[in-house]
Protein backbone atom coordinates (compact mmCIF):
# COMPACT_ATOMS: atom_id res chain seq x y z
CA UNK A 1 0.00 0.00 0.00
CA UNK A 2 1.12 3.80 -0.59
CA UNK A 3 2.50 5.09 2.17
CA UNK A 4 0.20 8.33 1.67
CA UNK A 5 -2.78 6.23 1.33
CA UNK A 6 -1.80 4.33 4.43
CA UNK A 7 -1.88 7.66 5.95
CA UNK A 8 -5.05 9.38 4.75
CA UNK A 9 -6.69 6.10 6.18
CA UNK A 10 -5.51 5.95 9.54
CA UNK A 11 -6.05 9.87 9.52
CA UNK A 12 -10.23 8.77 8.69
CA UNK A 13 -10.19 5.98 11.06
CA UNK A 14 -8.60 8.41 14.01
CA UNK A 15 -11.06 10.92 13.22
CA UNK A 16 -14.26 8.39 13.29
CA UNK A 17 -12.71 6.63 16.20
CA UNK A 18 -12.83 10.06 18.40
CA UNK A 19 -16.29 11.04 17.09
CA UNK A 20 -17.45 7.14 18.52
CA UNK A 21 -15.77 8.00 21.87
CA UNK A 22 -17.05 11.76 22.20
CA UNK A 23 -20.39 10.71 21.26
CA UNK A 24 -20.89 7.66 24.01
CA UNK A 25 -19.90 10.48 26.54
CA UNK A 26 -23.61 12.11 25.75
CA UNK A 27 -25.36 8.91 25.02
CA UNK A 28 -27.90 7.43 27.02
CA UNK A 29 -28.26 3.73 28.21
CA UNK A 30 -25.54 2.85 29.00
CA UNK A 31 -27.05 0.27 31.27
CA UNK A 32 -30.42 -0.95 30.71
CA UNK A 33 -33.00 -3.26 32.33
CA UNK A 34 -36.48 -4.16 31.82
CA UNK A 35 -39.37 -5.67 34.39
CA UNK A 36 -42.58 -7.13 33.05
CA UNK A 37 -46.09 -6.81 34.39
CA UNK A 38 -47.78 -9.24 36.75
CA UNK A 39 -48.82 -12.52 35.61
CA UNK A 40 -52.27 -13.12 34.97
CA UNK A 41 -53.18 -9.29 35.21
CA UNK A 42 -55.21 -8.19 32.34
CA UNK A 43 -52.80 -5.16 32.03
CA UNK A 44 -49.23 -5.39 31.10
CA UNK A 45 -46.95 -3.16 32.93
CA UNK A 46 -43.47 -2.68 31.37
CA UNK A 47 -40.52 -0.44 33.47
CA UNK A 48 -37.12 0.41 32.13
CA UNK A 49 -34.48 1.45 34.37
CA UNK A 50 -31.50 2.63 32.80
CA UNK A 51 -28.18 4.89 33.38
CA UNK A 52 -25.74 6.79 31.90
CA UNK A 53 -22.26 8.69 33.49
CA UNK A 54 -24.30 11.62 34.06
CA UNK A 55 -27.73 10.31 35.61
CA UNK A 56 -30.20 7.37 36.27
CA UNK A 57 -34.10 7.35 34.77
CA UNK A 58 -36.69 5.26 35.05
CA UNK A 59 -39.45 4.88 32.10
CA UNK A 60 -42.54 3.59 33.04
CA UNK A 61 -45.10 2.10 30.25
CA UNK A 62 -46.96 5.67 29.81
CA UNK A 63 -43.41 6.31 28.37
CA UNK A 64 -42.95 9.39 31.19
CA UNK A 65 -39.22 9.49 32.12
CA UNK A 66 -38.11 10.43 35.57
CA UNK A 67 -34.18 11.19 35.85
CA UNK A 68 -32.21 11.82 38.71
CA UNK A 69 -29.06 13.87 38.05
CA UNK A 70 -26.01 12.13 39.88
CA UNK A 71 -24.87 14.51 42.66
CA UNK A 72 -21.23 16.62 43.07
CA UNK A 73 -18.33 14.63 41.49
CA UNK A 74 -16.77 13.41 45.32
CA UNK A 75 -20.02 11.86 45.86
CA UNK A 76 -20.34 9.87 42.40
CA UNK A 77 -19.73 5.84 42.65
CA UNK A 78 -16.05 5.24 42.30
CA UNK A 79 -16.19 3.38 38.78
CA UNK A 80 -17.89 6.09 37.06
CA UNK A 81 -15.05 8.40 38.38
CA UNK A 82 -12.60 6.20 37.15
CA UNK A 83 -14.90 5.97 33.61
CA UNK A 84 -15.38 9.47 33.35
CA UNK A 85 -11.62 10.07 33.85
CA UNK A 86 -10.47 7.70 31.48
CA UNK A 87 -12.42 8.97 28.81
CA UNK A 88 -11.88 12.26 29.07
CA UNK A 89 -7.94 11.44 29.11
CA UNK A 90 -8.35 9.45 25.88
CA UNK A 91 -10.26 12.55 24.60
CA UNK A 92 -7.49 15.42 25.15
CA UNK A 93 -4.29 12.57 24.05
CA UNK A 94 -6.41 12.40 20.69
CA UNK A 95 -6.55 16.30 19.80
CA UNK A 96 -3.33 15.94 20.88
CA UNK A 97 -2.65 13.13 18.31
CA UNK A 98 -4.62 15.10 15.48
CA UNK A 99 -2.37 18.16 15.94
CA UNK A 100 0.83 16.13 15.35
CA UNK A 101 -0.56 13.48 13.09
CA UNK A 102 -1.82 16.93 10.39
CA UNK A 103 1.57 17.84 10.66
CA UNK A 104 3.61 14.84 10.28
CA UNK A 105 1.59 13.41 7.51
CA UNK A 106 3.47 13.71 3.56
CA UNK A 107 0.41 15.36 1.88
CA UNK A 108 0.79 18.90 4.07
CA UNK A 109 3.14 20.99 3.89
CA UNK A 110 4.18 22.08 7.12
CA UNK A 111 5.82 20.02 10.10
CA UNK A 112 9.55 20.84 9.02
CA UNK A 113 11.85 18.61 7.03
CA UNK A 114 11.30 15.02 5.71
CA UNK A 115 12.59 13.61 8.83
CA UNK A 116 11.32 15.93 11.57
CA UNK A 117 7.54 15.27 9.95
CA UNK A 118 8.32 11.27 10.14
CA UNK A 119 8.85 11.76 14.05
CA UNK A 120 6.15 14.28 14.45
CA UNK A 121 3.83 11.58 12.44
CA UNK A 122 5.16 8.97 14.61
CA UNK A 123 4.70 10.70 18.24
CA UNK A 124 1.06 11.69 16.74
CA UNK A 125 0.12 7.70 15.80
CA UNK A 126 1.66 6.75 19.55
CA UNK A 127 -0.57 9.43 21.05
CA UNK A 128 -3.39 7.84 19.00
CA UNK A 129 -2.74 3.91 20.54
CA UNK A 130 -2.84 5.80 24.18
CA UNK A 131 -5.83 7.71 23.30
CA UNK A 132 -7.99 4.34 21.99
CA UNK A 133 -6.34 2.07 25.08
CA UNK A 134 -7.53 4.99 27.49
CA UNK A 135 -11.09 4.91 26.33
CA UNK A 136 -11.45 1.07 25.52
CA UNK A 137 -10.17 0.53 29.37
CA UNK A 138 -12.61 2.70 30.49
CA UNK A 139 -15.56 0.84 28.50
CA UNK A 140 -14.22 -2.57 29.92
CA UNK A 141 -13.91 -1.35 33.40
CA UNK A 142 -17.80 -0.03 33.22
CA UNK A 143 -18.59 -3.43 31.33
CA UNK A 144 -16.83 -5.71 34.10
CA UNK A 145 -18.27 -3.67 36.55
CA UNK A 146 -22.24 -4.00 35.16
CA UNK A 147 -21.47 -7.76 34.26
CA UNK A 148 -20.54 -8.84 38.00
CA UNK A 149 -23.65 -7.65 39.58
CA UNK A 150 -25.51 -9.45 36.79
CA UNK A 151 -23.78 -13.11 37.60
CA UNK A 152 -23.27 -12.22 41.07
CA UNK A 153 -25.76 -15.03 42.50
CA UNK A 154 -25.70 -13.03 46.01
CA UNK A 155 -26.47 -9.94 44.70
CA UNK A 156 -29.85 -8.63 45.30
CA UNK A 157 -30.34 -5.39 43.48
CA UNK A 158 -31.58 -4.94 39.83
CA UNK A 159 -29.54 -6.45 37.48
CA UNK A 160 -28.73 -4.81 34.17
CA UNK A 161 -27.98 -5.64 30.51
CA UNK A 162 -25.18 -3.77 28.49
CA UNK A 163 -26.20 -0.94 26.53
CA UNK A 164 -25.29 0.71 23.24
CA UNK A 165 -22.99 3.31 24.24
CA UNK A 166 -20.66 0.51 25.24
CA UNK A 167 -20.17 -0.97 22.32
CA UNK A 168 -20.10 1.83 19.60
CA UNK A 169 -17.15 2.58 22.14
CA UNK A 170 -15.36 -0.31 21.68
CA UNK A 171 -16.18 0.01 17.97
CA UNK A 172 -14.44 3.59 18.09
CA UNK A 173 -11.35 2.81 20.52
CA UNK A 174 -10.51 -0.22 18.12
CA UNK A 175 -10.62 2.30 14.49
CA UNK A 176 -8.28 4.89 17.06
CA UNK A 177 -5.60 2.17 17.69
CA UNK A 178 -5.85 1.39 13.88
CA UNK A 179 -5.23 4.66 12.37
CA UNK A 180 -2.52 5.15 15.10
CA UNK A 181 -1.04 1.87 14.14
CA UNK A 182 -1.15 2.85 10.31
CA UNK A 183 0.78 6.02 10.97
CA UNK A 184 3.38 4.39 13.10
CA UNK A 185 4.17 1.74 10.18
CA UNK A 186 4.25 4.54 7.55
CA UNK A 187 6.68 5.41 9.06
CA UNK A 188 8.57 3.39 11.30
CA UNK A 189 10.56 1.53 8.80
CA UNK A 190 12.41 4.69 7.86
CA UNK A 191 13.34 5.85 11.34
CA UNK A 192 14.77 2.79 12.36
CA UNK A 193 17.06 2.36 9.21
CA UNK A 194 20.44 3.92 9.68
CA UNK A 195 21.39 7.07 8.21
CA UNK A 196 22.98 5.72 4.60
CA UNK A 197 22.91 6.95 1.28
CA UNK A 198 19.79 6.28 -0.46
CA UNK A 199 18.61 3.50 -3.46
CA UNK A 200 16.79 3.72 -6.32
CA UNK A 201 14.90 0.42 -4.37
CA UNK A 202 14.45 2.69 -0.87
CA UNK A 203 12.80 5.54 -2.77
CA UNK A 204 9.32 5.99 -3.40
CA UNK A 205 8.04 7.43 -6.81
CA UNK A 206 8.20 11.26 -5.46
CA UNK A 207 11.23 11.06 -4.30
CA UNK A 208 12.68 9.04 -7.51
CA UNK A 209 11.56 12.25 -9.25
CA UNK A 210 12.79 14.67 -7.06
CA UNK A 211 16.04 13.11 -7.77
CA UNK A 212 15.96 12.75 -10.59
CA UNK A 213 15.07 16.63 -11.43
CA UNK A 214 18.07 17.35 -8.98
CA UNK A 215 20.68 14.80 -11.36
CA UNK A 216 19.31 17.03 -14.31
CA UNK A 217 19.86 20.56 -12.62
CA UNK A 218 23.67 19.20 -12.00
CA UNK A 219 24.28 17.86 -15.32
CA UNK A 220 22.88 21.29 -16.64
CA UNK A 221 24.96 23.34 -14.37
CA UNK A 222 28.41 21.50 -15.03
CA UNK A 223 27.43 21.29 -18.90
CA UNK A 224 27.13 25.36 -18.80
CA UNK A 225 30.37 25.23 -16.86
CA UNK A 226 32.37 23.10 -19.12
CA UNK A 227 30.67 25.64 -21.97
CA UNK A 228 31.63 28.39 -20.70
CA UNK A 229 35.30 27.19 -19.87
CA UNK A 230 36.24 26.19 -23.32
CA UNK A 231 34.55 29.57 -24.98
CA UNK A 232 36.73 31.63 -22.04
CA UNK A 233 40.19 29.63 -23.19
CA UNK A 234 38.99 30.02 -26.71
CA UNK A 235 38.73 33.88 -26.81
CA UNK A 236 41.86 33.96 -25.16
CA UNK A 237 43.68 31.93 -27.39
CA UNK A 238 42.13 33.37 -29.77
CA UNK A 239 43.30 37.19 -28.93
CA UNK A 240 46.15 35.79 -28.55
CA UNK A 241 46.76 34.34 -31.47
CA UNK A 242 45.69 37.38 -33.50
CA UNK A 243 48.00 39.99 -31.27
CA UNK A 244 50.76 37.46 -32.41
CA UNK A 245 50.14 37.38 -35.79
CA UNK A 246 49.69 41.29 -35.93
CA UNK A 247 52.86 42.11 -34.49
CA UNK A 248 54.63 39.84 -36.63
CA UNK A 249 53.06 41.34 -39.91
CA UNK A 250 53.69 44.55 -38.43
CA UNK A 251 57.77 44.04 -38.09
CA UNK A 252 57.72 42.64 -41.36
CA UNK A 253 55.79 45.62 -42.96
CA UNK A 254 58.36 47.44 -41.33
CA UNK A 255 61.27 45.65 -42.57
CA UNK A 256 60.05 45.48 -46.26
CA UNK A 257 59.49 49.46 -46.32
CA UNK A 258 62.87 49.84 -45.06
CA UNK A 259 64.50 47.72 -47.74
CA UNK A 260 62.08 49.06 -50.77
CA UNK A 261 62.83 52.98 -49.97
CA UNK A 262 66.93 52.07 -49.84
CA UNK A 263 66.85 50.61 -52.82
CA UNK A 264 64.77 53.32 -54.57
CA UNK A 265 66.51 56.20 -52.77
CA UNK A 266 69.67 55.34 -51.92
CA UNK A 267 71.10 59.24 -51.17
CA UNK A 268 68.29 59.97 -48.43
CA UNK A 269 68.86 59.73 -45.39
CA UNK A 270 67.76 56.63 -44.39
CA UNK A 271 70.56 55.17 -47.04
CA UNK A 272 73.25 57.09 -45.31
CA UNK A 273 72.31 56.30 -41.22
CA UNK A 274 74.40 53.25 -41.59
CA UNK A 275 77.38 54.97 -43.35
CA UNK A 276 78.34 57.83 -41.86
CA UNK A 277 80.14 55.61 -39.26
CA UNK A 278 83.05 55.15 -41.27
CA UNK A 279 84.03 58.52 -42.06
CA UNK A 280 83.22 59.89 -38.49
CA UNK A 281 85.92 57.82 -37.24
CA UNK A 282 88.33 58.74 -39.93
CA UNK A 283 87.69 62.39 -39.50
CA UNK A 284 88.54 61.56 -35.58
CA UNK A 285 91.51 59.52 -36.59
CA UNK A 286 93.07 62.51 -38.72
CA UNK A 287 92.29 65.13 -36.13
CA UNK A 288 94.03 63.11 -33.76
CA UNK A 289 97.22 63.14 -35.68
CA UNK A 290 97.52 66.85 -36.10
CA UNK A 291 97.48 67.19 -32.86
CA UNK A 292 100.01 65.13 -32.11
CA UNK A 293 102.41 66.83 -34.94
CA UNK A 294 101.61 70.42 -33.69
CA UNK A 295 102.58 69.54 -30.10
Amino acid sequence: MNIRVMQIFGFLFNVLGWIFVACTMAMEFWKISSIGGQGGSSVMKVAWYWASLWKSCYTGSTAITNCIDFPIFWSVEDHIQVVRGLLMGGLSMGILAFMLSFMGMECTYIGGQERQKKRILFSGGFFHIISGMLSFTGYVFYANHVSVEYFNPLFEGLKFDLGTPLFLGWVGSMLEITGGTFHCVSVCKRLCQKSQPKTTTDLIPEELEIEEVKLNEKSRSCSKSELSFKSKTSLKSEISFKSVASSSKAKVALVSDFTTMSQLNPNSELSCVPQLSVPTRASGAVNQQSKKSYV
